[in-house]
């Protein structure tokens, strides 16, 4: 076979690289990543953006906004697993995903750079792909960890990237499926699992570019290579997914944020952000504080202890974040969204909510909350958690905890409720 200009002064030679072991690994990629992708559009769409700016993190994002619905509140874990399996299984993915573009790499670097039109779409998707890629991953990640190094608001960033990395996925998946299809076939997937290191040989030279002309002796067999990446994934899978799935796997969870459980006591459950980060004063919350209620009848003004003195009800809800780590369900306990919503006008078939805090900065100081999630009956303006009254760093004197939002919805340390408007325009 003639040998392509871009394989001929290659320094790859790693007798593992070939269109089988590439199309192995792509494969599980091809399983997996329509996963994240879909869970990830899912727990955009749990914060309902078209509800308000102040929930909108991505503004004109036209028609790629098509799938947005209002998000249910039944079944009460809905986001907690959505966004559990969203953030576990990307982590798991990267030993796979760092494996691909190993697999790939001789391509990355191939010259000429462009010899078609066919070439230059297949280069062009590539390099989207490969970027798209590395893009989502590294900001995912680094969300995860609270890390925010990349420049801009996270939501836009990711939402937008997710969408060209799934069009150019679509792109090489189409240009690249009857070769993959091939190369699959032309290895028995469970001989080469039994095949060690001595008996490893490289794949036949092909028009790929892949195979290299004068390959090494193997130091790893493709079995071991693949029991790498799969043990890889494994591990990252322990120690990341007991933040989301919780009880004794939650020791496990070493890739978790650190420094979000607050000491010992009923309110010993994780926090996003403690009152000193969001800057709360003492006199925000303290003995003057007055929770202010707006609907079509007017306002009114309620103290703590007005608020104690309504029907109390109670709802075991966890708190679940965009981070991918979540509570287990805690014991709320205040007054229900609609009770506050017929106070001021809106009985029977209260509308949506515009929920401020009294935190003067940062993001999700206030949010939309939908009609359906003021509804629900345990959507709770909180007052006590586990039998005690609030902490400080969980929302003292009163949050709002909502069954199957992002826990940025959950707002914190409450100051106005205006029923009816979507945003603080219609509330002025």
């Amino acid at each position: 076979m003639k040998v392509p200009p871009a394989r001929r002064f290659a320094p790859w030679r790693s007798p593992l690289r070939g269109p089988w072991l590439t199309s192995v690994l792509g494969t599980v990629l091809l399983v997996g990543l329509p996963v994240v992708f879909v869970t990830g559009l899912l727990s955009y769409a749990a914060y309902d953006p078209g509800l308000a700016r102040v929930n909108d993190k991505t503004p004109d994002k036209g028609l790629l906004g098509f799938y947005l619905f209002s998000w249910p509140t039944h079944p009460y874990w809905l986001y907690r697993v959505n966004q559990g399996v969203h953030v576990t299984l990307g982590i798991a993915l990267v030993p796979v995903l760092l494996a691909k573009l190993w697999s790939v790499v001789p391509k990355l670097f191939a010259l000429p750079p462009v010899r078609s039109l066919g070439h230059a779409l297949e280069r062009l998707s590539l390099l989207l792909l490969v970027g798209g890629g590395l893009f989502e991953f590294t900001t995912g990640i680094l969300n995860t960890q609270v890390d925010y190094l990349f420049p801009g608001s996270f939501y836009p960033l990711h939402f937008y990237g997710a969408w060209v990395f799934c069009g150019a996925a679509l792109a090489h998946v189409a240009l690249k499926l009857p070769s993959v299809v091939r190369a699959l076939r032309s290895r028995d997937l469970w001989e080469e699992l039994r095949t060690p290191t001595a008996r490893t040989r490289p794949e036949p030279p092909d028009a790929t570019g892949l195979v290299p002309m004068r390959p090494s002796e193997p130091t790893i067999s493709r079995r071991g290579a693949l029991g790498m990446v799969g043990l890889g994934s494994l591990a990252l899978l322990v120690v990341t997914a007991g933040q989301s799935i919780g009880g004794p796997l939650r020791r496990a969870a070493l890739l978790a944020p650190h420094g979000r459980s607050p000491g010992a006591g009923p309110g010993a459950f994780a926090v996003n952000k403690p009152a000193a980060a969001a800057h709360i004063r003492p006199q925000d919350v303290g003995e003057d504080w007055r929770l202010t209620v707006t609907g079509a009848a007017g306002v009114i003004r309620l103290s703590l202890a007005e608020l104690h003195r309504m029907a109390q009800s109670t709802a075991a809800l966890p708190i679940a974040c965009v981070e991918g780590w979540s509570t287990d369900d805690q014991h709320w306990q205040g007054v229900r969204l609609r009770d506050l919503a017929a106070l001021v006008g809106h009985g029977g078939d209260p509308p949506g909510v515009f929920v401020e805090s009294v935190q003067r900065s940062g993001s999700f100081r206030a949010v939309a909350l939908s009609a359906g999630q003021v509804r629900d009956a345990r959507s709770l303006l909180a007052l006590r958690v586990n039998g005690a009254p609030l902490t400080p760093d969980h929302g003292y004197p009163a949050r709002v905890i909502v069954p199957a939002a992002p826990g940025v919805m959950n707002t914190k340390w409450v100051g106005r409720l205006t029923f009816g408007a979507s945003d603080a325009r219609e509330r002025a």
